[in-house]
């Protein structure tokens, strides 16, 4: 038995269909509410808000390893009274609740979604990000990952659970939301962007290939104790990402070739400079060790993983 934790979420959901398209049975949904119906192969737990002090019990009885989909997500324009506390909260916190439970109830593995926020914000030129990198979160959120990831780790060294850490960037697919349901919205529409000559370099994820690997960390021997970092194995600029993105609807972008620089002082004039540096800035991550240690591969590339988004396309 293998349960999901946040399984009607982005990844959660695509992860419980991943799994019962390999194994047919024996997989847990742990959900807040009943809400939705599941395959006769899930079983679906109703656990409620996951908090410091949510009891388990119902989702982990007789499980091999779990898969930990749930979070408080990166929120751009956060209203929380003190935005780390509430990342704690949960993140951390709620985190560490279900993984002691895990441990007491003899949970083998435990596969976490981390964030490559753990690591930083934006790499140099030729320098990406690895998994062995020493983390330099800048916001709450990736703040409250990394106090997660350590934590964890503490626990499987008192506790023998083997413990999986996994650090995507930007994840994109059907039903995709936020800045890039947007920005597939634009091209869509034919709107005129000021993007046509950013010169940076960004890694990203397709959905399928975040949960294959995912899948992997599952049960792969050599997955026991690591952080793994995910994308796509190619990075692209923003210029780039926004005409492939076209190609795959079929059409051409109408992209205004204004200088990076120009766009970044325009920003911080008008207070988004968090806009300039996702757009403009440089965030690469190497897989190098994925590959090796796993012998995995990204089943999907960026153009495939761009066709299934847009495919999945919010009205």
């Amino acid at each position: 038995m293998i349960p999901v934790m946040g399984a009607t979420g982005f990844v959660g959901s695509t992860v419980v269909q991943r799994l019962v398209t390999d194994q047919g049975a024996g997989i847990i949904a742990a959900v807040r509410r009943a809400d939705q119906s599941w395959p006769s192969s899930v079983k679906p737990v109703i656990i409620g808000d996951m908090t410091p002090t949510t009891d388990w019990s119902t989702a982990l009885d007789g499980v091999e390893a779990v898969v930990h989909c749930a979070a408080r997500v990166h929120v751009m324009q956060d209203t929380a009274a003190n935005p780390l506390d509430a990342y704690r909260y949960i993140n951390v916190d709620g985190t560490l609740n279900l993984a002691r439970q895990a441990a007491a109830t003899g949970v083998r593995r435990f596969v976490f979604i981390s964030s490559i926020k753990v690591n930083g914000e934006a790499t140099p030129a030729g320098g990406p990000f690895t998994g062995d990198d020493t983390p330099a979160p800048i916001d709450p959120y990736g703040v409250s990952k990394l106090e997660a990831e350590e934590r964890l780790r503490a626990l499987a060294r008192e506790t023998g659970m083997e413990v999986v850490i996994v650090r995507p960037p930007l994840v994109y697919g059907p039903g995709v939301k936020a800045n890039f349901a947007s920005m597939m919205r634009w091209v869509a529409r034919g709107i005129p962007l000021p993007l046509g000559a950013i010169q940076n370099k960004r890694s990203m994820v397709a959905l399928d290939n975040l949960v294959d690997l995912l899948v992997t960390c599952v049960k792969h021997p050599a997955a026991a104790g690591q952080t793994f970092l995910v994308s796509d194995g190619e990075d692209v600029s923003t210029t780039e990402l926004l005409h492939r993105t076209a190609r795959a609807m079929g059409r051409n972008a109408r992209l205004v070739p204004v200088p990076a620089k120009l766009l970044e002082f325009c920003a911080r004039l008008l207070g988004r400079q968090d806009l300039a540096r996702r757009l403009c800035g440089s965030l690469q991550v190497d897989i190098e060790k994925t590959r090796r240690l796993l012998d995995w591969q990204p089943p999907l590339t960026l153009d495939q993983g761009l066709k299934k988004a847009i495919e999945g396309m919010q009205p």
